[in-house]
């Protein structure tokens, strides 16, 4: 029986097998994909997103946990910092989530950035659908927290979740770390801190929803004028939820949250384009690895070198060295034309 097989047909092993395979990205891991590709676009992939100390993970394991007492199957990625070392997770999932270790209808799969950057690992889209083509009803993929370049996740799932939480320096990280426009859905975690309020009032003075403090002016709507979710122009304004999610508290709600903007996606149409996005940078990232492959096999020994040191010595620019290592037939370097 082949590995794809036993996937479909149930078996954990050979599911971790498959993602085992996929992360090393084998030639045997295309043909993987490509097998299982037509037994994918079932799942709703929900990504969870924000700064360090949030409370992502915690915010994971109580959602995973909310959708297991609905009868609903889980796959969660977590995206962990890369050892030096090994090369591996830095911080370990089932220590993290050790209370969903054993649900036979939860699969948790840690991966390691290895350098990427958007908060993302490299084969992150490939394991979402190996894990869609599993029958997961809800993919959870939890970013690692890098802050700035934290928007990856955005043409990655289907519904985008920005943790914030109080007392970090500022009320609200997104801001600084440019996801703001990213949020399906936010949730202030850890809201029996002081300073939720004012985390939540922010967010919503971002949206202009709420009032503009004293001595300033803005053209926002003041609150109360639009309900969170699906507006009447068809746009959806993401709703703010607390939640302290050790404790379980507001993790409903945020679920139900989930829910209604899965439920807007497919009303609406948005996620066919969603899923559009999804393939297009899926398509992308295949095209920008084989073709830059591609072009550093055609490359003779040393030409590459003799580029960059040509640049460094300013003898050449690098969109003049990109095009002509491009051409079909190359000029050695040293050789370009030099500048005066």
């Amino acid at each position: 029986m082949s590995l794809v097989t036993e996937l479909l047909a149930g078996n954990r092993r050979a599911l971790a097998r498959i993602i085992s395979q996929v992360e090393d990205d084998g030639p045997e891991a295309h043909a993987l994909l490509a097998e299982l590709h037509p037994h994918t676009g079932r799942s709703h992939v929900i990504g969870v997103t924000g700064a360090p100390g949030t409370g992502k993970s915690t915010l994971v394991n109580a959602l995973a946990k909310t959708y297991r007492s609905q009868g609903q199957t889980v796959g969660i990625i977590a995206v962990d910092p890369t050892s030096p070392f090994s090369g591996g997770a830095l911080l370990g999932d089932r220590v993290r989530m050790r209370d969903l270790a054993g649900d036979p209808g939860v699969f948790i799969r840690s991966m390691a950035t290895r350098g990427s950057l958007g908060g993302l690992a490299r084969a992150t889209a490939d394991v979402i659908l190996v894990l869609d083509a599993a029958g997961f009803d809800r993919i959870l993929v939890e970013t690692v927290g890098v802050g700035q370049a934290e928007v990856e996740i955005a043409s990655a799932a289907h519904t985008t979740i920005v943790v914030e939480a109080p007392g970090l320096g500022d009320e609200v990280q997104a801001i600084k770390a440019g996801v703001l426009e990213i949020a399906d859905l936010f949730a202030v975690n850890k809201a029996d801190r002081e300073g939720a309020d004012r985390a939540v009032l922010a967010l919503q003075m971002m949206q202009g929803l709420a009032p503009a403090p004293a001595g300033h002016h803005g053209t926002g709507r003041q609150a109360g004028h639009a309900a969170p979710g699906a507006q009447a122009d068809g746009a959806w304004l993401p709703p703010i939820t607390k939640t302290i999610a050790v404790r379980g508290e507001g993790v409903a709600a945020l679920h139900d949250w989930v829910e209604q903007h899965a439920a807007y996606l497919r009303e609406t149409g948005q996620l066919a384009r969603r899923e559009a996005t999804r393939a297009a940078t899926a398509l992308n990232h295949i095209l920008r690895e084989r073709l830059i492959a591609a072009l550093f096999a055609g490359l003779t020994n040393g030409e590459l070198d003799r580029a960059i040191s040509a640049i460094a010595r300013r003898e050449l620019d690098p969109y003049t060295a990109a095009d002509h290592l491009l051409q079909a037939e190359k000029p050695g370097f040293p050789g370009i034309v030099r500048r005066p």
